[in-house]
């Protein structure tokens, strides 16, 4: 004779089998993830270095500063952390694509067939996007933005950063530049999960507008080129993600989901 919810403990045991096996492949793509930074952080360390990446971070600051200031470091152990830290950033980005590649290959499971060939795309617009972000802040808003700093500068100071302040002030802007300019990725997904349509990011487009500036005020520094540096784009990428978002919409479709809708409007 069965005893009362004797069935549960099957239910339990065929509910546990998926979560358990869905942790341990969660922890195998992190493995890999921080195995490809591992390689790449052995990579930077042997070239260029870490003093190498460092003068080459600083550099855009250095350009600017008067003549004979140079960065300063204020802790005792600073000159060899902080190159070690924008080793270990350069070897993040540069293992980026696999990092990306193990989060949606663990997402792809849960995707149909007819998706699953466009995480390679997303992978490969995802890390090129965040390179671009990043690159666009290096090139162009960390130059401006120093070159204004010191032109409203009092004769009487002599400019010398500390570098561990640089840094984090630098990663911060990399980070923000380079999620910022994901915005077309996250539409796509957005419209692609059904979670808002292409007719309704038209219509939020001006509060996007206004909430790229607001972000772009409250993130970068207190200076009109940083800020417009970043809400710009951000406006121009967030319209290119309607129009890449409708195209993935198109490409993604089931085989036969226009013969479907089309059967249903003729009904």
């Amino acid at each position: 004779m069965s005893k009362p919810g004797g069935d549960k403990p099957d239910e339990l045991e065929g509910t546990e089998a998926p979560f358990v096996s869905h942790l341990i492949e969660l922890r195998d793509r992190l493995i890999r993830a921080v195995l490809a930074i591992g390689v790449a952080f052995a990579l930077l360390a042997f070239w260029p270095g870490p003093s190498g990446l460092y003068d080459l971070l600083a550099a855009p600051l250095v350009a600017h500063l008067p003549k004979g200031a140079t960065l300063i470091a204020t802790n005792v152990i600073s000159p060899i952390l902080v190159p070690l830290k924008i080793t270990l950033m350069a070897a993040f980005m540069l293992a980026l694509p696999v990092v990306l590649y193990q989060v949606w290959a663990f997402v792809a499971p849960g995707l149909y067939s007819h998706e699953k060939k466009m995480v390679l795309p997303l992978v490969i617009s995802s890390t090129m996007l965040f390179v671009v972000g990043v690159a666009f802040c290096y090139f162009l808003v960390i130059p401006g933005m120093s070159k204004f700093i010191q032109a409203f500068a009092p004769t009487s100071i002599t400019a010398a950063p500390d570098i561990e302040q640089y840094f984090g002030f630098v990663l911060t802007l990399f980070l923000v530049f380079g999620i910022a300019f994901e915005v077309p990725i996250a539409v796509i997904v957005l419209v692609r999960i059904g979670v808002v349509t292409i007719d309704q990011l038209k219509k939020a487009r001006g509060y996007f507008i206004v909430g790229a500036f607001i972000v772009a005020a409250v993130v970068t520094p207190p200076d009109v080129i940083s800020q417009l540096a970043l809400a710009i784009p951000m406006c121009i990428l967030y319209e290119l993600g309607i129009v890449a978002a409708r195209i993935f919409a198109q490409q993604t479709q089931a085989p036969g989901a226009e013969a479907q809708a089309g059967d249903k409007s003729a009904g």
